[in-house]
C-alpha cells in the first residue's frame, strides 16, 4: 500500500502537468483512467477481503501485475522523453488549427455547440438507449491470450477445434484500460449527439471517428508518422471519391431527364399505337358488319331469284297449256262452222239453185283439192324451208359488201398502225439508249459536280431568323433562292453606302441617271420605295402619256423633291429597284423604266384586275364580299374566254377552290385583290400575271415557228419582212383586226403605222425593212401582244 501510494503521489502531478493546454492531448479523465489500474493493483495486494482460492488470488495478482505493467508502459510514452521523432509545439498548434478549420468547413460542430450538446446529453444519458452505438464499438478484449490462429493450421483441423474449445472454457478476466474506455465514452457521446440531429449526414457521422483517430495518433508518438500517413491516404481517397460523386451528379440528373423524356416518348408511341389499333379494330368491325349485310342481301336476292324462276316456270306452263287449249278450240270452232255451212246448204237448196247432191259432190272434190294443196304446201315448206327471199338475200349481200369494205379499211389501218408501232419501238429503243446515256452522264455529273447547297444555313444569317427565311423561301427553286439571298446581302450593303458614283453622260446611260460626281444615298425603306413607285404610276395614269416614261419619272422626282434632290432620289430608287427583283412592284417598274416592257403591258394588267373586281362586285348583289364558286367560275370564263379549262382551274385553285369544294361554297373575293405593305399581291393576282406571260411566250413561239416554216431561201430565212410577218400573224390568229395587226407590225419594225407598206405591194418595197427574226421577236416581246381569237385549223383537201 505504501509503495502504490508513493508511486501514485509521484505520478499524478507529473501526468497532470504533462496535459497540453491546447486541448489536443489527453484529458484529465484519460490520465486518471491510466492511473486506475495501478490503484486497483495496489489495493488488491494489501487489502484483506473475503477468502478466495489460491488460484483466484494468483489470477488477480497476475492480472493486476499485467495491468500495472501496461499502465507503466503507457505512462512512459507520455512522461519520459524518448528518442522518438516528435513535432514541436508550434507545429502541433498549426496542425491542430488547420484540422479544426477543415472540420468546420466540412460541416462539423463547433466547440461551443459540442459543449451545449454534451450538457444536454448528460441530463438525458440515463434515459437514452445504448444499443444505438453498439454496432460501432467492438467488444473487449480484442486480443485475448491464446486467441490468435496458429500458423500452418487449417480452420477445420482437429488441433484447431481442440484449441477453440479450450479457449471457450477459459474465463474472460481481462479488463479494458481506462484510456480505451475514455475514448469509447467520448465516441459514444458524439454519436449520441449526432443521433439527436435528424439531418446528420454520413460525413458528419464520420467526424467523431476522425477525432478519436487524431487523439490516438497524437498520444502514440512512436506510431504517429505511420498512422498519420494512413489517415492522410484515407482522407485523400475520401476527397477523391467525394469529387467523383459531385462530378457525376449532373450526369445523373441528365440521365434522369433523358429517362423521363424516353418514357414520355414511349408512352406517346404506345398511346398512338393503341389509338391506331382501336381505329383499325373499329374499321374491321365496320367492314365485317358490312360484309354480313352484303351476304344477307345476297342470300335474300338469291331466294328472290329462285322464287321468280319458279313463278316463271309456272307461268310458262300455264301459257303453254292455254296455247294448246286455244288451238284445240279454234279447230273445234272451224269444224262447227263447216258443219253449220253444210247443214245450211242441205236445208235450203233453193238459195243456190243447184242440186244438193251436186253441191255435196263439189264440196267433196273441193275438200280433196284442199287436202292435195295442203300436202303440196307442206312439201314446198319442207323443200324450201331453208331458202330466203330475194329481198333478204340482196340486203344481206349489200351488208356483206359494206362489211368487206370496212374490213379492208381496218386492215389498211392495222397495217399502218403496225408500221407506226415498229417506228415507235425503234424510237423507244433509241430513247432507252438516250436515257441510259443521260443516266450515266447524270451519275458522272453527280460525282464530279458540287453538292446541293444547304439553304437552312441561311436561317441564322438573314434578318428575322427562321420564320422570315421560311417565308422568303416558300415555293422557290435554287435560282430564286440565290436571288433572295443576294437581295438580303445587297440590302445590307446598300444601306452601308452613303454615296453613289455618277454614271456620266454617255448615250447608253438613261436620261434620269446622267450625272458626274457623287450623289447622296437617301436610304429609304422598301415600303417607302414601293409607295413612291405607286405614286408615280397613279400620276402617270392620270395624265396624258405624251413624254417618255424615263423623262416623266425624272420630272416627277423634281416636282416631289425639288431639282437639287431629284438626282439623288433617282439613283437611290434605281439601285433599290435593280436590287429587289423579287418584289412585284419594283420588278415591273424596273422593266418599264429600262424599256424592257411597254407601259401598255402594265396598264392592261391593271385593267384586267379592275374588270375582274367590277364583275365580282356586280355579281355580289348583297354587297357582303361573298361569291359562290359557281359565279366565280362563270366570271373567270367570261373575262378570259380564250383560256383553257386547265388555266381556269389553276385560277380557281389560286382563289381558294379545292376539289372537295362544292359549287355552293362561298368565296371572299375581296381578299384576292389585297396587297401587303411592300406591294406584294395575293396568289390569285400573281397567277393571272404568270398565265399572261406564259400565253404571250406561247403566242410568240407559235409565230416564230410559223415564220420559220414559210418557204424562203436559206439566206433570207433568218430575216423577216412586214409582208411575211402579216401573213404569219393572220395565219396563227385570224381574229386580229387591221388596227391591232398594224400596231404589232409597227412595233416589230420600229416604224410608224403610216410608214408601213400596204398589203399587196411588191417585195422590192419591203426589202428596206428586212429585220432579223430574233430582233423582231425581242421587239414583240416588249409590247402588249396577245391572242385575239382561236386558231382555225385548215380543212383537209378532199
Amino acid at each position: 500500500m505504501t509503495t502504490g501510494c508513493t508511486l501514485l503521489q509521484f505520478l499524478r502531478p507529473r501526468l497532470l502537468a504533462a496535459r497540453r493546454p491546447e486541448g489536443n492531448g489527453l484529458p484529465e479523465a484519460a490520465v486518471l483512467g491510466l492511473l486506475a489500474p495501478i490503484e486497483v493493483g495496489a489495493c488488491q495486494a494489501e487489502t484483506p477481503k473475503e477468502s478466495m482460492t489460491t488460484s483466484g488470488r494468483g489470477g488477480s495478482a497476475a492480472s493486476g501485475e499485467k495491468a500495472h505493467h501496461g499502465s507503466r508502459s503507457q505512462l512512459d510514452d507520455f512522461i519520459q522523453p524518448s528518442d522518438k521523432p516528435t513535432r514541436t509545439r508550434q507545429q502541433a498548434e498549426e496542425e491542430s488549427q488547420r484540422k479544426t478549420s477543415e472540420m468546420n468547413q466540412n460541416g462539423s460542430f463547433t466547440v461551443e455547440s459540442k459543449s451545449i450538446l454534451k450538457r444536454k446529453l448528460s441530463q438525458k444519458r440515463k434515459t437514452l438507449p445504448q444499443s444505438s452505438i453498439g454496432s460501432h464499438l467492438s467488444p473487449w478484449p480484442m486480443h485475448i491470450y491464446g486467441r490468435t490462429i496458429l500458423p500452418n493450421r487449417k480452420p477445420c483441423s482437429v488441433d484447431y477445434q481442440n484449441l477453440a474449445s479450450a479457449q471457450k472454457e477459459e474465463p474472460l478476466n481481462m479488463t479494458k484500460p481506462r484510456y480505451l474506455e475514455q475514448l469509447e465514452n467520448h465516441l459514444r457521446k458524439e454519436l449520441l449527439l449526432l443521433d439527436l440531429c435528424t439531418d446528420s449526414t454520413q460525413e458528419l457521422r464520420l467526424q467523431p471517428y476522425r477525432e478519436i483517430f487524431e487523439f490516438f495518433i497524437e498520444d502514440f508518438k512512436t506510431y504517429k508518422p505511420l498512422l498519420s500517413s494512413i489517415k492522410n491516404a484515407y482522407e485523400v481517397t475520401l476527397a477523391y471519391q467525394r469529387e467523383t460523386i459531385r462530378s457525376l451528379e449532373p450526369l445523373r440528373a441528365k440521365l434522369v431527364t433523358v429517362k423521363e423524356d424516353c418514357n414520355e416518348k414511349l408512352l406517346a408511341m404506345r398511346a398512338a399505337e393503341r389509338h391506331e389499333v382501336s381505329v383499325l379494330k373499329n374499321e374491321k368491325m365496320h367492314l365485317l358488319k358490312l360484309i354480313d349485310k352484303k351476304n344477307e342481301e345476297k342470300v335474300s336476292l338469291q331466294s328472290e331469284v329462285a322464287k321468280l324462276r319458279k313463278n316463271l316456270a309456272e307461268e310458262y306452263l300455264h301459257y303453254l297449256t292455254e296455247r294448246d287449249a286455244r288451238k284445240i278450240l279454234l279447230a273445234d270452232l272451224n269444224e262447227l262452222r263447216y258443219q253449220r255451212e253444210d247443214m245450211s246448204l242441205a236445208q235450203s237448196p233453193g238459195i243456190w239453185g243447184e242440186d244438193p247432191v251436186k253441191l255435196t259432190l263439189a264440196l267433196k272434190m273441193t275438200r280433196q283439192d284442199l287436202t292435195r294443196t295442203q300436202m303440196e304446201l307442206n312439201t314446198m315448206k319442207a323443200n324450201f324451208g331453208d331458202v330466203v327471199p330475194r329481198r333478204d338475200f340482196e340486203m344481206q349481200e349489200k351488208t356483206n359488201k359494206d362489211l368487206q369494205e370496212q374490213l379492208e379499211s381496218l386492215q389498211a389501218d392495222y397495217d399502218e398502225v403496225c408500221k407506226e408501232h415498229e417506228i415507235l419501238l425503234q424510237l423507244h429503243m433509241s430513247t432507252l439508249k438516250e436515257r441510259d446515256q443521260f443516266h450515266a452522264e447524270l451519275q458522272d455529273i453527280q460525282q464530279t459536280s458540287t453538292p446541293r447547297p444547304d439553304w437552312t444555313k441561311c436561317e441564322g444569317v438573314v434578318a428575322g431568323g427562321t420564320d422570315r427565311w421560311k417565308m422568303l423561301a416558300a415555293g422557290k427553286n435554287s435560282d430564286q433562292l440565290v436571288d433572295v439571298l443576294l437581295e438580303e446581302i445587297g440590302e445590307g450593303l446598300l444601306r452601308e453606302r452613303a454615296y453613289f458614283p455618277g454614271l456620266g453622260y454617255g448615250e447608253a446611260i438613261p436620261a434620269f441617271l446622267r450625272f458626274d460626281g457623287t450623289v447622296e444615298n437617301k436610304k429609304p425603306t422598301k415600303i417607302e420605295v414601293v409607295n413612291l413607285i405607286q405614286d408615280v404610276w397613279k400620276e402617270r395614269l392620270a395624265e396624258e402619256q405624251k413624254e417618255k416614261f424615263a423623262d416623266f419619272f425624272f420630272n416627277f422626282l423634281e416636282r416631289r423633291f425639288g431639282p437639287s434632290e431629284a438626282m439623288a432620289w433617282a439613283y437611290t430608287i434605281f439601285e433599290n429597284i435593280k436590287l429587289f427583283r423579287s418584289n412585284e412592284v419594283m420588278s415591273q417598274f424596273y422593266t418599264v423604266l429600262m424599256g424592257k416592257m411597254k407601259e401598255s403591258v402594265y396598264i392592261y394588267q391593271k385593267e384586267t384586275i379592275a374588270q375582274l373586281q367590277r364583275e365580282m362586285a356586280s355579281a355580289d348583289s348583297q354587297n357582303e364580299g361573298l361569291l359562290s364558286m359557281e359565279n366565280f367560275s362563270s366570271i373567270l370564263r367570261s373575262t378570259f374566254p380564250l383560256k383553257k379549262e386547265e388555266q381556269i382551274q389553276e385560277l380557281m385553285e389560286a382563289g381558294g377552290w379545292n376539289p372537295n369544294s362544292s359549287s355552293a361554297d362561298l368565296l371572299r373575293y375581296r381578299v384576292l385583290f389585297k396587297e401587303d405593305d411592300e406591294g406584294q399581291s395575293e396568289p390569285f393576282v400573281q397567277k393571272v400575271w404568270e398565265q399572261y406571260v406564259d400565253e404571250k411566250e406561247a403566242y410568240l413561239q407559235e409565230l416564230k415557228q410559223e415564220l420559220e416554216s414559210r418557204p424562203a431561201s436559206s439566206r433570207h430565212r433568218a430575216e423577216v419582212t412586214p409582208g411575211r410577218l402579216r401573213e404569219a400573224l393572220v395565219t396563227i390568229d385570224p381574229s386580229l383586226d387591221a388596227q391591232t395587226l398594224g400596231t404589232y407590225i409597227s412595233q416589230a419594225f420600229q416604224v410608224p403605222v403610216t410608214g408601213l407598206p400596204v398589203e399587196g405591194d411588191d417585195e422590192e418595197n419591203e426589202q428596206g425593212l428586212k429585220t432579223p427574226l430574233e430582233t423582231v421577236m425581242s421587239r414583240l416581246w416588249v409590247c402588249d401582244i396577245r391572242r385575239a381569237g382561236l386558231r382555225t385549223e385548215p380543212e383537209p383537201a378532199i
